[in-house]
């Protein structure tokens, strides 16, 4: 993203619902606002959004990346500019800024999967989740909280405190989905064909990702990330694949996933092992220049939250101002290589050049 928005006025408050018609949005959440925290905005404060907004034109395109060893997948710190190439679109590309992110500021949102499948794993999700926060969040450093099931609803907005956040976690609940069964028997249950359930079945990952790369990321500055607790099957969303894609990638976000798949659930109601959402995590982490971490008996949740944090502490950033001065808003492919073969660059894969009628 060649241009940077920053508003005069930003108003925005937890439980706010955002769009409308057929668009996916938040809906309001039903916890109490956490103490300190901002009240609802009223309609007079909610008139000042519609002031100006100064927009600042810059074209530096900037990428965040990390470099890990092809073989066991170590993160490699302390290279220098003159370790890396860009291109785009094929193209060579004169790097104007470099550097290593350890210490900027981060923004990052937390997104975790409350439908059926999970609801067994939330306890253990919460409670590594609000360490994960206790850790990693810093002063300048900002997070948000998302559940989606059958909705998405925003439960905690822009925070720089880790007790607000782990306490917007503590009341988060599955949905209470009934799981809406193929049809067939359950396995060693009985011999007849299951009834349809009436409660409608909703995973609306997808649209998750929307809302939170378009309403919240997309108008922030500097290193951006979300990351993804689920088993990655979705279910109703309004959005697909790449339509949640292209949204983190339009707001310079980087997705991290979390695979978390409780197969018991999936065997209790002869649905398989569950599993099938893995390649949809894969490629949008691939295409957004993040990772998909798995939980299994080898790494626990607590221990993937340990890698992202050391990755997310180990980026390094690019600058370049592109050769291709159109503003078409087309995609530019960009590849980044580094000068050693046993090492591989984990980046995105491009980004959108700003339209002629972003004005």
């Amino acid at each position: 993203m060649n241009r940077f928005v920053f508003p005069l006025v930003l108003l925005s408050a937890a439980g706010l619902a955002w769009g409308g018609g057929a668009r996916p949005q938040f809906t309001p959440a039903q916890s109490a606002q956490a103490p300190g925290q901002p009240t609802q905005a009223s309609p007079a404060d909610q008139s000042e959004s519609q002031q100006p907004t100064l927009r600042v034109d810059v074209d530096l395109v900037n990428i965040l990346f990390t470099v890990k060893a092809k073989k066991g997948g170590q993160l490699i710190p302390n290279l220098e500019q003159n370790n890396f190439k860009i291109y785009e679109d094929g193209k060579e590309q004169k790097i104007l800024h470099f550097s290593r992110e350890t210490d900027l500021p981060l923004t990052l949102g937390l997104l975790i999967d409350i439908s059926a499948s999970q609801e067994r794993l939330i306890d253990i999700e919460k409670q590594a989740a609000s360490a994960f926060f206790s850790s990693v969040i810093r002063k300048k450093d900002e997070a948000f909280l998302i559940s989606f099931g059958k909705d998405t609803e925003l439960l905690q907005d822009y925070t720089s405190s880790p007790r607000a956040l782990s306490a917007a976690l503590r009341d988060l609940r599955g949905d209470g989905q009934t799981p809406m069964i193929g049809r067939g028997p359950i396995p060693n249950v009985n011999t007849g064909p299951v009834p349809q359930m009436g409660t409608p079945k909703g995973t609306l990952l997808f649209d998750a990702i929307y809302l939170a790369s378009n309403e919240k990321l997309k108008s922030e500055v500097g290193r951006k990330a979300m990351i993804l607790i689920t088993d990655g099957e979705d279910q109703g969303s309004t959005y697909d694949r790449r339509g949640a894609t292209e949204a983190a990638q339009r707001a310079d976000s980087i997705i991290y996933s979390i695979y978390y798949v409780d197969h018991g659930f999936y065997a209790q109601y002869g649905m398989g092992f569950g599993g099938g959402g893995e390649g949809d995590l894969r490629r949008m982490s691939d295409e957004t220049g993040g990772h998909v971490f798995t939980v299994d008996k080898k790494h626990s949740l607590d221990e993937v939250f340990k890698e992202i944090q050391e990755e997310m502490r180990n980026q390094y950033s690019i600058g370049y101002e592109s050769t291709n001065p159109s503003r078409d808003g087309s995609f530019r492919h960009i590849e980044i290589k580094v000068d050693n073969p046993d090492y591989r660059v984990q980046a995105r894969n491009g980004y959108y050049a700003t339209a002629n009628d972003a004005q």
